[in-house]
């Protein structure tokens, strides 16, 4: 393969492609024109299935066992009882709502991602489509997320121990001498803990896309049947791990702001 022939593929092949968020379409909001990417869609389309799966699932007729049921039931109670009331005690019942929609909002966009929903459409239309793609590989989407984990956690505190004494807890019992130094560090922690919980999920996400995008590259690079098999094979066990990863993430991202709540809300802490 010639030079120009090699550099011809590679410009061809973009292992960014899977999770580059791309515009979709633009309209006015009064004075501003805001602009949909196919990442604003995938988080759309999540909150749409949750709204309408989970309402079916937890409505099942009375005495008829239904298996996405049990699935839903199962992973709420786990959440319930190996999550919530280890690390929350009685704060448990008032946060598990927001513990729960957390677990099952971050875990849908990741199913979603490894749905090729813009392949599908760009076989259907004939058009290049990009209407999919991974959401939470986009530190954008991860971190308005720990956004709102931050402001969740940092509000319940001050919910439940009032503003003064919760400024005030933010000083462990240490000499006095030592106060200062110590605040700082607690203050710089409340901000690198979200920033973890963004940088975490974005990198795990993004790393796994990028992997299998590059593996399936090599398909077009060599040429070669034998390549494609190996190259089919691993990714077939990759998407194993992915679907592993998924779960994995959703329930870290869980449970760490279930822990940095119970920081906040117990004054112990």
């Amino acid at each position: 393969m010639s030079l120009f022939g090699l550099n011809g593929i590679l410009a061809q092949f973009n292992p960014l492609a899977p999770i580059t968020s791309e515009p979709l379409f633009t309209f006015s909001l009064w004075r501003w024109d805001v602009t949909v990417s196919n990442h604003m869609f995938m988080i759309a389309l999540a909150a749409a299935v949750l709204i309408i799966a989970v309402p079916m699932a937890v409505r099942r007729r009375k005495g008829v066992p239904g298996g996405f049921h049990s699935l839903i039931e199962a992973v709420c109670v786990f959440l319930r009882d190996e999550v919530a009331r280890p690390i929350l005690g009685s704060h448990a019942d008032r946060y598990i709502g927001f513990i729960w929609t957390v677990f099952f909002f971050i875990l849908t966009l990741n199913l979603l991602a490894m749905v090729p929903t813009e392949k599908f459409v760009t076989l259907v239309t004939g058009k290049k489509s990009h209407w999919g793609g991974a959401a939470t590989a986009n530190i954008w989407v991860t971190g308005a997320m720990a956004a709102v984990s931050f402001f969740m956690i940092h509000i319940s505190g001050i919910r439940e121990q009032g503003l003064r004494n919760y400024i005030v807890h933010f000083i462990p019992p240490v000499p006095w001498w030592m106060m200062p130094f110590i605040y700082f560090l607690e203050l710089i922690s409340a901000f690198v803990r979200p920033f973890a919980l963004a940088i975490r999920l974005f990198a795990n996400i993004l790393a796994g896309h990028i992997l299998l995008a590059t593996i399936m590259g090599l398909i077009v690079l060599f040429k070669s049947f034998s390549v494609a098999c190996v190259s089919l094979a691993v990714v077939v066990a990759m998407s194993f791990m992915e679907l592993f990863v998924a779960f994995l993430q959703a329930y870290i991202f869980t449970f760490l702001t279930a822990l940095f709540i119970s920081f906040s809300v117990a004054p112990e802490h």
